[in-house]
């Protein structure tokens, strides 16, 4: 979720369609034994009586039959109080099957989840909103997960079911759908052991073909374990490139990137000259795909202090936090959840000045990761303020992204996007390559009331990185820790978690 852009323990607190759904009561699962069982008890039909057998579950059922003919019932974790009912858990049934792998193509047995629930399995509107068969079910898609078999296990575990329902949880609140080549930061062990795989990283099953349902289309995601240098690589240069190079290394899942738990070395590890340079090597000719993440960070100018309420500048330490208006908001968000065209020049959306209409239905919003070709069209811009100079604070996690933030989007073309989780404070860099933007090469450090935007011309990102090289080291840097270019009137501080946690101190 950095902290990531897509964290759902810790994510980006947007409000959604569903975003009253109760999430702070206990979980609770049943496993149980198939479909067999599944019949819909509640809900008002938009035509008609329920089909027994709802049609969106029969589809994707259909697709899990095709792959496993020999189980009809396979093991589930079901929601006891359903979603629709008020529950907590978004996800109806998590199916769990043995899968023998291939070994042709020394494929290892594993254990195959598949969840229903984020596409539109009943198409009466009581969980997604029907909006025809042309386009995707609910969220257009559902989430798999391979997980290694161990010697001598007969059933399969259970906790993967948690995983994927917590995700399920954000893709609800959030509305953000996920994407093949997504990175999701987690922090934390996915079963709660001391595994290094603690992060995950998303691609298509290889197995599962989309799947037409009568209310519309579903795709299969599969979520892929991997360690915190490979998440890394990823956010530096992009979820698909790792994920090919896991798909080559037998050990970190091989071609169907089956998730092993007691896997202790990385890619890395394993072949460190040839993973870290292609690594490299994509970064430099590619730059990276991630446009922006949630972090703890604030922003001071230091030209003058605010004169008045409008004069508003972002989160000071020290200082109540200023509230951002709903247009100021959606254009942050739009920043974040749009990825780079890298057929066009990088566009910033622009702020507009109309409101979307709440008579039709709101389209869901794209993977925070995910290339919009969408042309965006320029509104009027609301007032900016120019600053003369300012203090960029950041705790060390944000703070070791600033060189993947320089490298492999500012020497691009591109943007890259801090929305702090402590408030409504925002710091976009741009560079010069950058359409929309309100920062110039004149005024390279604009405002809108706690929206920071910082133009960085390439000569001066050069002469960052080269500043900044100690970041890119993957030991913890003695904090705090203060860099200052006087010429350019800016400076940036890495400071201690507690700064953050404690504000108003």
């Amino acid at each position: 979720m950095p902290d990531s852009m897509l964290n759902p323990s810790r994510g980006l607190g947007r409000h959604g369609r569903v975003s009253s759904r109760p999430t702070s009561r206990k979980h609770s699962f049943v496993r149980g034994r198939g479909m067999d069982e599944v019949r819909p008890t509640s809900g008002a039909p938009a035509h008609g009586l329920v089909p027994m057998f709802p049609p969106g579950l029969q589809a994707i059922y259909g697709e899990c039959r095709r792959l496993y003919p020999e189980q009809a019932n396979p093991l589930q974790v079901t929601a006891i109080v359903k979603y629709w009912l008020g529950g907590p858990d978004p996800l109806d049934y998590i199916s769990m099957y043995r899968s023998a792998g291939s070994p042709a193509q020394d494929i290892q047995e594993h254990w195959h989840y598949v969840s229903f629930g984020l596409s539109d399995l009943y198409g009466d509107n009581r969980v997604h909103e029907f909006t025809g068969t042309d386009g995707p079910s609910g969220f257009g898609f559902e989430l798999t997960f391979r997980l290694k078999r161990e010697t001598g296990e007969t059933a399969p575990p259970t906790w993967p079911a948690e995983l994927m329902q917590g995700l399920a949880r954000y893709v609800f609140q959030s509305e953000n759908t996920f994407c093949s080549g997504d990175h999701i930061s987690w922090h934390s062990p996915l079963d709660n052991s001391e595994s290094r795989i603690q992060h995950m990283l998303l691609t298509e099953d290889p197995q599962m073909q989309p799947v037409l349902t009568p209310f519309g289309t579903v795709s299969f995601l599969q979520i892929v374990g991997v360690c915190t240098e490979e998440l890394q690589a990823a956010q530096q240069w992009n979820g698909q490139g790792i994920l090919e190079l896991m798909r080559g290394v037998r050990l970190a899942g091989g071609p169907w990137l089956i998730t092993d738990m007691r896997r202790g070395e990385t890619i890395f590890d394993i072949d460190p000259h040839l993973q870290q340079e292609r690594v490299d090597q994509g970064i430099e000719t590619e730059g990276s795909n991630l446009s922006g993440v949630s972090a703890k960070c604030v922003w001071d100018d230091l030209s003058r202090p605010p004169e008045d309420e409008e004069d508003s500048r972002s989160i000071c330490i020290g200082s109540q936090p200023r509230r951002l208006s709903e247009k100021d908001t959606e254009q942050i968000r739009e920043t974040l959840r749009k990825g780079l065209e890298f057929n066009t020049k990088a566009a910033l959306p622009p702020i507009s000045s109309q409101r979307p209409s709440h008579d039709r239905p709101q389209s869901r919003k794209d993977s925070l990761e995910s290339e919009s070709s969408a042309a965006i069209v320029p509104h009027e811009l609301v007032r900016t303020r120019q600053l003369e100079s300012v203090h960029l604070k950041f705790n060390q996690e944000s703070g070791t992204l600033l060189p993947l933030c320089l490298r492999g989007r500012l020497l691009h073309g591109r943007h890259f996007t801090y929305k702090s989780i402590n408030g409504d404070t925002a710091i976009t860099f741009v560079s010069t390559g950058v359409e929309g933007a309100f920062a110039t090469e004149e005024h390279p450090y604009a405002a809108h009331g706690p929206w920071l935007q910082i133009l960085l011309t390439e000569e001066f990102v050069e002469q960052m990185l080269g500043d900044l090289h100690e970041l890119n080291t993957r030991e913890e840097t003695k904090l705090p820790k203060e860099y200052n270019w006087p010429e350019k009137k800016l400076k940036i501080s890495v400071l201690p978690e507690s700064v953050f946690d404690n504000p108003l101190q």
